[in-house]
């Protein structure tokens, strides 16, 4: 059975921590290759404020260029509505061959909001689920999340990835004041940030159309 990582995220931007952690997953997993999938419309961040959907995968597309095991995928710039990533695990499995098993990635300071995810029991109960163990500011509380899903000890493989406290919020904060993220993101996407004038606006569309122009 070959596996295949699925990392989803909103990417805005995509930033070395998340390319750190998920080379780290992957390589202790052995798997295949790793699907990143850039959100279209971010269910947790509705009505708050978002680089358009074009912006965000150009920047994906420059940060994995380089790594045979990276893949892009636009399963869910592709689907109307909100990305539930449920919606999008099924949507792969169901695309890739029998002898090919999905496993979904995800950062463990995301384990603090899954009650608030779309059908996630269903997520547990039909895919292997991998919390990638990193710094946080709001480090996961298991018994807070056990109490909600008490088999979720079982039901998740926790693996140990590079720990670099690294965020979007911070690297977006750091463009609006005029102070360098050259540490912090690929120097491809640092430049694409530059020239799209990205972050420098005060007030951002919630999300924009895959087809918006980009350079």
């Amino acid at each position: 059975m070959r596996s295949v990582g699925v990392f989803g995220g909103t990417f805005d931007p995509i930033h070395i921590g998340h390319l750190a952690a998920v080379e780290d997953a992957a390589h202790t997993l052995s798997l295949e290759r790793v699907l990143f999938v850039p959100n279209r419309q971010p269910p947790h961040k509705v009505g708050k404020p978002v680089s358009p959907a074009a912006d965000r995968v150009a920047m994906v597309t420059r940060a994995i260029a380089d790594n045979p095991l990276f893949e892009l995928s636009l399963v869910e710039q592709e689907r109307e509505g909100p990305s539930h990533i449920i919606d999008t695990m099924r949507r792969l499995k169901g695309d890739a061959a029998e002898d090919v098993r999905m496993v979904f990635l995800v950062g463990c300071d995301a384990l603090r909001d899954l009650h608030r995810w779309y059908e996630p029991q269903a997520l547990l109960d039909e895919f292997p689920v991998v919390v990638m163990d990193r710094p946080t500011l709001q480090p996961t509380h298991w018994s807070d999340v056990a109490s909600r899903f008490p088999r979720i000890r079982e039901q998740v493989l926790v693996v140990h990835v590079a720990q670099l406290d690294i965020s979007g919020e911070d690297i977006r904060r750091r463009v609006r004041s005029g102070l360098p993220v050259r540490y912090h993101v690929l120097p491809q996407v640092a430049e694409y940030i530059l020239a799209r004038g990205l972050y420098t606006e005060t007030e951002r569309p919630q999300w924009g159309d895959i087809s918006a122009p980009a350079p």
